[in-house]
């Protein structure tokens, strides 16, 4: 008679699994939990410690770690391996179903203590699912029970192939593997460079293709995290790209970058090409829109559109007599907009989804290896900014040297931006010169920027890039300050009646 090993923190599918197995011959073997749970479901189980002769110690920590168990699993099937097994009264174990206990739920809880934390770190766990994985010619191993009703079929057809045994065994390394990362993130806290990255990832959608249409690209996740993305419902439209989801991407962050306020960005190619963000809570987010298209509507074409509020009607109306953007995405939709939107931009990506959660550490490929980086935090901190002019800024012009600020650090460098009015109307992007973007963003701006802000991700080397802005007509700046030429820079400043503060941090982005 065959025999399997259920130990499962996770019981969904459980019984109906058991009953299944028993129904083809099995006899079932459990611990602790997972035993009570089919016994109380009138199958017929045998507890571990039946099997061992030893029973369950130190509160249920040692349970599984004996050679009645890994002997039964690691045994090849071979006639010196009966033998041995016959000595020492062994039976096989053909199949073995087995999930952790909650690691990460348990660690995620913001009142978790380290005692906690350690009592939910299995050890017979992973040593089993290993132990099986190994031998998986001989012993099926199931960590998900998204599996039961597939190994039930093959089990029914009378043969597992070996192409499902070894499948099952890579999900099962990947089960231990992904526990152990955990792990070691939690033991590594809130350190920020610890000495190894533990990182494990799982597909969580393929991707049209990726940056060009000969590439193949997916989205993966964080095993057991999601991000908004897992949650974003597509109305309509193409399947998604790898671009449309980095630019729409960059474009949801900015879009939740001024709170309480109706916000639109459109971003091309990664840099936002438009801005708007106005004060009316109520049909604000219209406006919004109309402002951040109308900054660079040459630019706007097949890009990402992000609304952070609700499209009715009449906006989903202005977002069809528009240029089309390839992706629009909003935080929700009223039925007769979507339902226009869907049927006027077959192609358009409409997409649904909530606020993106904090920033985490960044990684970017290099050879052999990655560079990895802690979140750049934009800070929106007068106290710590330095106006290092003659002139003060004003409230209102205050409010639109907080937004080019914000603004600038999601453009590539170098990058120069100016605001006027709430919105971006001139963006200078991934200049090698800083004049060069200083002159990108006048002439886009086209005369939009006076008595408005201008924002630099650093500073600036020379006065040439000031006075492009000056020139353009902004009131005020903002820049890191730091360059060995400041004080020119400041007498420049002072000489064209602006005011400028130094932040004294830098947002470069490639």
């Amino acid at each position: 008679m065959p025999r399997a090993l259920l130990s499962v923190s996770d019981k969904s599918g459980l019984v109906e699994f058991a009953s299944a197995l028993v129904d083809l011959g099995f006899e079932i073997v459990a611990t602790g939990g997972t035993k009570r749970a089919v016994a109380e479901a009138g199958i017929p189980v045998r507890a571990v410690a039946d099997v061992t002769g030893a029973p369950e110690i130190l509160g249920g920590r040692v349970k599984t770690l004996h050679p009645a168990i890994h002997g039964a699993l690691l045994a090849l099937p071979t006639a010196e391996h009966d033998a041995e097994l016959a000595r020492h009264g062994l039976t096989r174990i053909d199949l073995v179903a087995v999930n952790l206990y909650p690691f990460r739920e348990t660690v995620a809880r913001a009142t978790v203590t380290d005692a906690e934390a350690m009592e939910n770190l299995d050890i017979g766990g992973p040593t089993m699912i290993r132990a099986a994985a190994k031998n998986h010619a001989r012993v099926l191993v199931v960590v998900d029970p998204a599996d039961y009703d597939t190994v039930l079929a093959d089990l029914r057809a009378g043969e597992v192939p070996l192409a499902r045994r070894r499948a099952l065994a890579r999900a099962a390394f990947a089960h231990t593997a992904a526990y152990d990362a955990a792990i070691v993130g939690y033991l590594d806290g809130d350190e920020p460079l610890p000495p190894t990255r533990h990182l494990t990832l799982e597909r969580a959608e393929v991707l049209r293709y990726g940056e060009n249409p000969h590439q193949s690209g997916a989205r993966y996740r964080e095993a057991g995290r999601s991000g908004w993305w897992d949650g974003v419902v597509q109305h309509g439209g193409l399947a998604l790209s790898y671009l449309n989801l980095f630019d729409a991407d960059a474009a949801w962050r900015l879009a939740h970058a001024f709170p309480g306020r109706p916000t639109a960005v459109v971003v091309k190619h990664a840099n936002p090409c438009g801005v708007a963000a106005v004060d009316d809570a109520a049909g604000g987010l219209a406006e919004a829109y109309e402002r951040a298209f109308d900054a660079d509507p040459k630019s706007a074409f097949g890009g990402v559109v992000a609304l952070n509020g609700v499209v009715d009607l009449a906006l989903a109306e202005s977002l069809v007599a528009n240029p089309k953007a390839d992706v629009l995405i909003a935080a929700g939709y009223e039925d007769a907009a979507r339902d226009l939107l869907v049927r006027k931009r077959k192609n358009m990506r409409v997409l649904e989804a909530a606020a993106p959660g904090p920033a985490a550490y960044g990684l970017r490929r290099v050879d052999g290896g990655f560079l990895v980086q802690t979140p750049d935090a934009i800070e929106a901190d007068r106290d710590g900014w330095q106006v290092v002019t003659r002139r003060q800024p004003t409230e209102v012009e205050w409010r639109d040297l907080d937004m080019a600020w914000a603004v600038c650090a999601a453009v590539s460098s170098n990058a120069i931006v100016f605001v006027a009015g709430g919105r971006a109307v001139g963006i200078g992007a991934g200049q090698q010169s800083r004049v060069d973007a200083a002159e990108l963003a006048a002439a886009k701006s086209a005369g939009r920027a006076r008595g408005g802000a201008c924002a630099s991700d650093a500073f600036f080397p020379f006065r040439d890039g000031l006075d492009v802005a000056a020139g353009a007509g902004v009131a005020t700046v903002i820049q890191p300050g730091g360059s060995v030429r400041d004080p020119e820079l400041i007498a420049a400043a002072d000489e064209h009646g602006l005011a400028m503060v130094f932040t004294g941090r830098r947002h470069f982005r490639h």
